[in-house]
């Protein structure tokens, strides 16, 4: 398949700012990692010169090997225990009255990481009480029940897990994880939080058809998702699933008027959202 040429509507900032610079330094310095780096996003020059940042926890190495992911993959490492100290000391440094903890996954980890997320939440709160926490979670796929019991000792003010796609190209895309999985995860938190939002997002252009999107939107706020993100799937390397189309600005405004109409309380979607692209003013 021969590779699209980009619109003119995919333009992101080149990341050249003093502001960037120093905030790289600062994470550097506290040995942490944000997923804005790892996974090449296209809005980091945008977000790193307002000084915000979605920090990754627990390495950056995957468990897992999805082709759409520019995140590494192979065998983590041990868990950093001055992880949570570190990030709550760059949060307050940086003045963060959001933030939000993503993580890869680790499937190596008994409760695939829900106790150091867990650690995460208490840390940060202790240091600034007033900060809001939103977490992006991979699925726990293999201990879903002991992770949300765990989370719920410290529960986010935001939980955020991403469907990604449709299921018909879940085998092509997120080989290793399970939609009705990720489903059910997103129901549970509901059930066990129902005054906490919920949300999820999902990539556009990698074949998924507008009716398949919709029955996506619509099994999400079956599960009691009120909060939405789309944007378009960028391919980060020659070695990543190919973009199988760009979406028009006027398509994603579409989506939007779509998922409003089915109940979705907030919804960003445009050519170059992220999951956590000002997820402060989602």
């Amino acid at each position: 398949m021969p590779i699209l040429h980009k619109p003119n509507w995919i333009r992101s900032k080149w990341p050249c700012n003093p502001e960037i610079t120093k905030l790289k330094k600062l994470l550097r310095e506290k040995g942490l990692a944000t997923v804005c780096e790892e996974a090449a996003c296209p809005n980091l020059g945008e977000c790193f010169a307002c000084g915000t940042a979605t920090f990754m926890i627990m390495g950056d190495t995957c468990t897992r090997n999805c082709r759409f992911c520019n995140v590494k993959h192979g065998k983590p490492g041990a868990l950093d225990q001055n992880e949570p100290q570190m990030l709550a000391e760059a949060a307050t440094h940086l003045k963060l009255k959001y933030v939000v903890i993503t993580s890869v996954t680790r499937d190596d980890l008994s409760d695939g990481g829900a106790s150091h997320f867990a650690a995460c939440i208490h840390t940060l709160r202790k240091a600034a009480p007033n900060v809001k926490v939103e977490i992006l979670t991979p699925d726990f796929r293999y201990c879903m029940d002991s992770a949300l019991e765990i989370l719920s000792i410290n529960p986010p003010d935001v939980f955020n897990h991403n469907i990604e796609t449709v299921p018909n190209l879940y085998p092509k895309v997120r080989p290793s994880a399970d939609y009705k999985t990720s489903l059910l995860l997103l129901e549970k938190h509901k059930k066990l939080h129902p005054n906490i939002p919920t949300k999820s997002g999902i990539m556009l252009g990698l074949g998924e058809t507008k009716e398949e999107v919709s029955q996506v939107l619509k099994d999400l706020r079956k599960k009691g998702v009120s909060m939405l993100t789309l944007g378009q799937y960028l391919q980060p390397t020659r070695d990543h699933l190919a973009v199988e189309r760009y979406i028009t600005p006027e398509e994603f405004q579409n989506y939007k008027a779509l998922a409003l109409g089915l109940g979705f309380t907030n919804v960003s979607s445009a050519p170059l959202v992220r999951s956590s692209y000002h997820a402060e003013n989602q």
